[in-house]
């Protein structure tokens, strides 16, 4: 059934490091069904670490839009560790201003996909953070996605294979606030 809301009519709520325990199984859910088609078996089961990891930390920034009780979208990061801006071995000369928000997640159900959801997810995950900058990992192999992020302002630095068996990433970059 498609959905009878525009992204413009759906409930996104913010979710913090405390609010992981009743959040966890949602951004599993919702991951496994937007990218059901797209991604092997092995990254899915993966998928559960990789929230566990980025929602431990303190300062985890999660927001999640929801249909009624169904949620159909997240965008979720944290702020990188001072001094571990490993993007800056992309730049040369760095930008001086460098406290960076990691953006380590978007997802959108298949049925909510070119209503414009995946663009308010990152501007409501974006819009009040005080970083300088926000980085983000896109695979190389779906360039798509990475125009998307050009769109809104994002730009190529780089290549990185963050796990010896994950793929090559681009590398992802825009100053805050978005543009």
């Amino acid at each position: 059934m498609e959905p009878s809301l525009s992204a413009a009519d759906l409930n996104v709520r913010h979710f913090t490091h405390q609010d992981l325990p009743g959040i966890r199984q949602i951004l599993i859910d919702v991951h496994a069904d937007a990218y059901a088609d797209a991604m092997d078996f092995e990254f899915n089961q993966r998928f559960p670490w990789f929230v566990d990891h980025w929602g431990g930390h303190p300062e985890f920034s999660c927001m999640i839009a929801f249909d009624g009780d169904e949620a159909v979208g997240f965008a979720y990061g944290a702020p990188a560790n001072p001094g571990r801006e490993w993007w800056r071995e992309h730049l040369d000369p760095a930008p001086e201003k460098s406290r960076t928000f990691s953006f380590s997640e978007l997802a959108v159900r298949t049925k909510w996909r070119k209503k414009g959801l995946a663009e308010r997810l990152t501007r409501a995950l974006l819009e009040e953070r005080d970083e300088d900058i926000v980085v983000l990992l896109v695979d190389t192999e779906h360039p798509r996605v990475r125009a998307l992020y050009e769109t809104w302002g994002f730009r190529r630095v780089g290549k990185r294979q963050p796990f010896p068996d994950s793929p090559m990433y681009a590398v992802m970059l825009a100053e805050l606030p978005l543009k």
